[in-house]
């Protein structure tokens, strides 16, 4: 992995419009309500670190309205597998589709597997932790929450890596409102049987962004630009050879194996032209 200080984000980063839209998705998973069948998806995920295509198919697609994000993928997958049910389960540990937002001097994190399980992490840049910030409430003290490190000397992958070095990671924050429905098309759990993938709709509530927008609008005004990772990976398993690390698909390639850069995020538009 080279440092952050060999890649320039305007060479890897890409824009995605997010449409606005005046009839909400039904957030059932589906995604077959207008306002997902009427909005462009994006363009296939390509390897997080060539850029090449990944060989299964995944696309995103991203709507607002006064209320909410929304966030759709489609995901391609002939054997849907999961098996960890528990809430905040390391699921990066299976197959996965995962969000990131970025803030000002914080970050969001999203995972969820077909099982509908989640895990969420809220990162604060360790630079701008100080007293008397933002960041210095009840919802972010260090003592009373369940708070790791990452980019710390034991994150070896990640140590040194970024020039804002480490960054507080929030393990029990979870987002306030928030919205996800998961839909199999297939058998999940059955090898024998040949999927078509799974589908993920989820609904974020502008109101619960309040500390991830910082001084921006919520919700965005027409032309506003958020970075954001729209990422997959995929655990593979062939006759007991797994390869290590998975395979990481993204809208956009990071150049590196790590998905914790929101220079390299995706630019995510927002526009008021309806659908």
């Amino acid at each position: 992995m080279k440092p952050m200080s060999h890649h320039n984000p305007e060479d890897i980063s890409t824009h995605f419009i997010a449409r606005f839209t005046y009839e909400k998705p039904a957030l059932d998973g589906r995604l077959e309500s207008p306002p997902w069948l009427n909005t462009p998806r994006s363009n296939r995920f390509v390897d997080l670190v060539s850029g090449q295509p990944g060989f299964f198919d995944t696309r995103v697609s991203v709507l607002w309205d006064r209320e909410y994000l929304y966030i759709a993928y489609w995901v391609q997958e002939p054997n849907v597998m999961a098996t960890k049910t528990e809430r905040d389960d390391f699921i990066y540990n299976e197959n996965d589709v995962e969000l990131f937002i970025a803030g000002q001097d914080c970050y969001y994190e999203f995972q969820i597997n077909a099982l509908g399980t989640i895990y969420e992490v809220f990162y604060i840049w360790q630079d701008s932790f100080t007293r008397g910030s933002r960041f210095d409430t009840p919802e972010f003290d260090l003592l009373s929450h369940n708070v790791d490190i990452l980019g710390g000397f034991q994150d070896v992958m990640r140590h040194k890596k970024h020039p804002r070095g480490r960054r507080w990671a929030f393990m029990d924050w979870d987002f306030p409102g928030l919205k996800s429905a998961v839909f199999v098309d297939g058998q999940i759990n059955t090898p024998s049987h040949i999927d078509k993938g799974w589908r993920v709709e989820l609904a974020f509530p502008w109101q619960g962004m309040g500390v991830l927008a910082g001084d921006r609008s919520l919700p965005p005004k027409d032309g506003d630009c958020w970075h954001m990772d729209f990422s997959r990976f995929e655990k593979l398993d062939f006759c007991g050879v797994k390869a290590r690390p998975h395979p990481g698909w993204a809208l956009s390639s990071h150049g590196v194996y790590d998905s914790h850069i929101p220079e390299l995020f995706t630019k995510v538009i927002f526009s008021k032209d309806p659908l």
